[in-house]
Parts: C-alpha cells; sequence; structure tokens
C-alpha cells in the first residue's frame, strides 16, 4: 500500500526580531504579562517592503529542493494553508509557482485559519496515496502582521511571520502518514475573525475606520475551545490507532499558547520533554507553526518515530495527524 512520507523539510522566519520589550512600546503590555499568559518572548515580523507571505515560502521551498536534491521543475502539486494569501487572487500557491519556477506544476490555497497546514497535508496526502502524483509540496505560512491591530494588546502580542514546507513523496514502507482525523464547527466564526475584507463585508472607508480588517478574537472562548479539542483529538487518534504515550516519540502541537500545548500533552500521557516548542521564540505563526517546529527540530528526528501533528484554529477548525517519520534528520545539511 502507498503511504505518503515526508522527505524534506524547510522554513523561513524573517530577520527582524520583535521582542515583548519592544511590543511594550506601543501597546500597553510587558514581558511579564505576555510571558506568563502565552510562554512568547519575541517573534518575527517581515517588515521589508513590498515583501508577503510568498517571498517567505520561495525561501523556504528552495531549502527543501536543496535538501532532496531536485528542482522545482520535479513538483507536481504545491498545496498553500494561508489566511494571509498575498492577494484575494491568484492564488499565493500560483504565486509561490512563478516564484519558484515549478512550470510543471498546479497549486491553491487552502484556507483552515490555524490548522491550515494540517488541513492541506491530509489533502496532499490523498494525491500521492491514490499514485496520481510522485512529488507534492505542502505549506504552511502566515504574514500575520498584515491583518493585526498593534493597539489591541489582547491579539497583537500572540501572533508573528513565518512558515514552512514539506515534500510528499510516495512509500511502500512501514513510514508516512498513516491517519487524521480533522473537524470544524462553524459557530466558531463569532469568536475568532476577519470581518472586513470578504464578499460580506467588502473594504469601503467605514470598514477601514471600524478597524475591521484585522484579527479579532475572544480569548477566553477560544482558548477554552482550544484546550479541550486539541486535547480530545490527540487522544482520539491514539486510541483509535491503538497507541500508547511509550509509542510516541513526539507531540508537534500549534503554537497558540504554551498552556495549551501542556494540557494536550498531559491529555495523551506525553511527558513534556516529548513535546517540541517555538513559541517563546516565533510565537503564533497560524498555519506556519507546526512546518517550523518539524523544521527547528528536523535533526532530532528519526526514521519510524511516531509524532502526532495537533493543532486548532479559528473557524473552528482542529485536528491531529500520526506520522511514521520517513528519515533520519541527523544525516541532512541545511
Amino acid at each position: 500500500m502507498i503511504k505518503a512520507a515526508i522527505t524534506a523539510v524547510g522554513g523561513h522566519v524573517p530577520d527582524f526580531v520583535m521582542t515583548n520589550d519592544e511590543l511594550a512600546k506601543i501597546v500597553d503590555t510587558n514581558d511579564e504579562w505576555i510571558t506568563s499568559r502565552t510562554g512568547i518572548k519575541e517573534r518575527r515580523i517581515l517588515k521589508e517592503p513590498g515583501k508577503a507571505t510568498s517571498d517567505m515560502m520561495v525561501i523556504a521551498i528552495e531549502e527543501l529542493l536543496r535538501k532532496r536534491g531536485i528542482t522545482a521543475l520535479d513538483i507536481d502539486l504545491l498545496i498553500v494553508g494561508t489566511i494571509t494569501g498575498d492577494l484575494i487572487f491568484p492564488s499565493t500557491a500560483n504565486i509561490i509557482c512563478d516564484k519558484i519556477g515549478a512550470k510543471n506544476a498546479w497549486g491553491y490555497d487552502l484556507s483552515a485559519a490555524c490548522s491550515g497546514f494540517l488541513f492541506a497535508l491530509a489533502t496532499g496526502s490523498q494525491f500521492i496515496e491514490t499514485g496520481k502524483y510522485k512529488k507534492v509540496v505542502v505549506v504552511g505560512v502566515d504574514k500575520m502582521s498584515a491583518i493585526l491591530n498593534y493597539e489591541d494588546r489582547a491579539t497583537c502580542v500572540i501572533f508573528g511571520d513565518g512558515g514552512g514546507a514539506v515534500l510528499l513523496e510516495p512509500t511502500e514502507e512501514n513510514v508516512g502518514i498513516q491517519d487524521f482525523i480533522l473537524k470544524s464547527d462553524g459557530a466558531g466564526r463569532n469568536y475568532l475573525y476577519q470581518e472586513g475584507g470578504g464578499s460580506l463585508n467588502p473594504p469601503t472607508h467605514e470598514t477601514v475606520d471600524k478597524k475591521m480588517h484585522y484579527v479579532h478574537q475572544e480569548g477566553q472562548t477560544v482558548f477554552k475551545h482550544a484546550v479541550v479539542n486539541m486535547a480530545e483529538v490527540s487522544a482520539e487518534i491514539m486510541e483509535k490507532n491503538h497507541l500508547t504515550a511509550d509509542d510516541i516519540a513526539w507531540l508537534v502541537p500549534h503554537q497558540a499558547n504554551k498552556r495549551i500545548c501542556e494540557a494536550t500533552a498531559n491529555r495523551m500521557g506525553l511527558n513534556l520533554d516529548k513535546m517540541m516548542m517555538n513559541i517563546e521564540r516565533y510565537g503564533n505563526t497560524t498555519a506556519g507553526t507546526i512546518p517550523l517546529l518539524l523544521w527547528d527540530f528536523e535533526k532530532q528526528l528519526k526514521k519510524g518515530d511516531n509524532i502526532i501533528l495537533s493543532a486548532f484554529g479559528g473557524g473552528f477548525t482542529w485536528g491531529s495527524i500520526w506520522i511514521k517519520w520517513a528519515y533520519d534528520g541527523s544525516k541532512v545539511g541545511k
């Protein structure tokens, strides 16, 4: 049976580092307040004029291609999980394909907020498993600074810019994507959303004046749903596949909040040393957090490792994916 295996990883974060102390100069907050509630110490911001979401992923995908020893012409399909595409249309996937020279690929964007990478990864795996394609690149990335209100301390302290990409290829070995559980509940749209810019509220002077083009979040409600659903779906995929905590090498949780990640690990019965974390350096990059974790921790991943990816995002959307890692990361050069 053909499985879809991750065979290479690339990532990118912008150079500019915005610390909690720097944020405190522009909004009423402080380092202790942010760190104690979120675990975040700093985040990366894409400040270069004329640079957008696609530009970050050109760098990540070019790294991925170098590692795998292939070119952009080998890519069959590119799926981009994002809510901050360069434009309303065309898709950011189309723009990236043009910028990297992926002349033989087609692609599209997928919108599931913080769960975007999981939804895109599960979707991309189907094209591999059916035998339709041999090389599918899956991206999770967001330029959240483009839709943040830096007068709103409840949201601006949380998010950052960045993301990553993985290459999916077919394998008949006992590795690759083994199972996934993905869920959504549209009632959650009332608690985490960007109100302006779509067909319901097209851009006008009024929508801009009312700050409707920024992220709006009812933090406590979102936190409660995230803690429960992210933890439960991660436990569910383990129970469904008869996995115990001893079987799991790594939990790869969406980096929304340190406490949510710890609650997920606890529900799974995992020691926290099995939980990947980089929220203190990057904050919440929305669809970008999970591929950034895989990029940061690649050297520690071993062939055959059972890893659980888990996320919760606006929509609401949430899910988990069980992967058997396909290669020894320690043998891969940057």
